[in-house]
């Protein structure tokens, strides 16, 4: 696979240390629209999975239940998994690649999910969870969303199978696993309905004497929410480790003036917000995931506490989530729209 033919983007806009209109700002400045549509398209996709997400939010909540009864379940076949010793070689070296570097080409997350699911059996939410562990660039959207679609849940009985060839194929002969990957794929199912919840309307928050809060959500909510607030807290969850965790306390550590690591968010807030001397935090919109959870928590510990709790959404995500409630397609029809009502096209 050639790592030159994608821009490794992915990581900063994550966490938007660089956002999604500011890429699209760039590309589309030095290039005519026709010639970086697929760079475009690529870019709306995770805006995508996010919307799709939020409005879909019981999907986020059967996964953690999932994820819960599978790993009170473990077997061997897991174990060897993990640790790249299944026999498979490609999917042993990118099991490996994700845990030493933190980043797997999306053709290779593909076929890892793929063998996962149809080759090795394992639940897809075992393998969903050790990705969002790993990837320095995964979200809790597109990463559920993504093994959905391998499974066929997103787009209800269309799966997607790794094949020898294909894998040959795009690693130049690499690897070609012949005879070790199922020949089929027959597609999950579930016995939940996931109801879409219609988008809560954006707020516009006052932030005059309010202290900042940053998540990893959104490293840079001083471009649209506040340039000027009385502190800027940055917290992170002391959960995960590895480079993916490494990377996301680095990020918000640069876009802060104390880092917090933590998992009683409310206290931390409760005594940066006492510091700066107000009962206001503002912080950006946090989709559907652990943050939003964890924002959740807080924001009733901070209410006794009589500290008010803002969440912001850019513009840019009212924009592109409203399309987000069906297929890609739909949103895909309005990007032309977008763009202009980003001043961008």
């Amino acid at each position: 696979m050639q790592q030159s033919a994608v821009s490794k983007l992915s990581p900063w806009i994550r966490h938007r240390l660089v956002t999604e209109q500011e890429v699209l700002a760039r590309i589309l400045g030095a290039h005519p629209t026709a010639e970086t549509i697929s760079f475009v398209q690529e870019v709306f996709w995770r805006s995508y999975f996010k919307g799709w997400l939020e409005q879909h939010p019981s999907v986020w909540d059967r996964y953690l239940v999932s994820l819960d009864i599978a790993l009170e379940n473990l077997g061997n076949d897991y174990s060897e998994a993990i640790s790249g010793r299944t026999g498979i070689a490609c999917f042993d070296h990118w099991c490996a690649e994700l845990i030493q570097t933190g980043y797997l080409h999306n053709h290779a997350r593909m076929w890892f999910a793929s063998i996962w699911i149809f080759t090795l059996r394992l639940p897809w939410e075992l393998g969903a969870a050790f990705f969002l562990i790993h990837l320095i660039d995964g979200d809790p959207a597109s990463n559920t969303l993504s093994w959905r679609w391998v499974g066929g849940l997103h787009t209800k009985g269309k799966t997607y199978l790794a094949s020898a060839s294909n894998i040959a194929r795009f690693t130049n002969g690499r690897f070609e696993p012949l005879g070790q990957l199922t020949g089929s794929a027959e597609a999950l199912t579930e016995a939940y309905d996931h109801p879409l919840v219609p988008l809560p309307p954006a707020q516009s928050t006052p932030i005059d004497d309010a202290m900042l809060l940053v998540t990893q959500e959104d490293c840079t909510p001083q471009t649209f929410i506040a340039d000027r607030p009385l502190g800027i807290l940055g917290i992170v969850s002391s959960t995960n480790t590895g480079l993916a965790a490494d990377f996301t306390q680095h990020a918000v550590s640069q876009a802060s003036d104390k880092l917090v690591i933590s998992d009683d968010w409310t206290t931390a807030i409760i005594d940066m917000a006492r510091h700066a001397g107000t009962n206001r935090v503002v912080t950006a919109y946090a989709p559907v995931g652990p943050v939003a959870t964890a924002l959740a928590v807080a924001k009733t510990g901070l209410s006794k506490e009589g500290i008010e709790l803002h969440q912001t959404r850019r513009p840019y995500d009212s924009l592109t989530w409203t399309h987000a409630t069906a297929g890609f397609f739909k949103l895909k029809k309005k990007i032309p729209q977008i763009l202009h009502d980003l001043d961008l096209g």
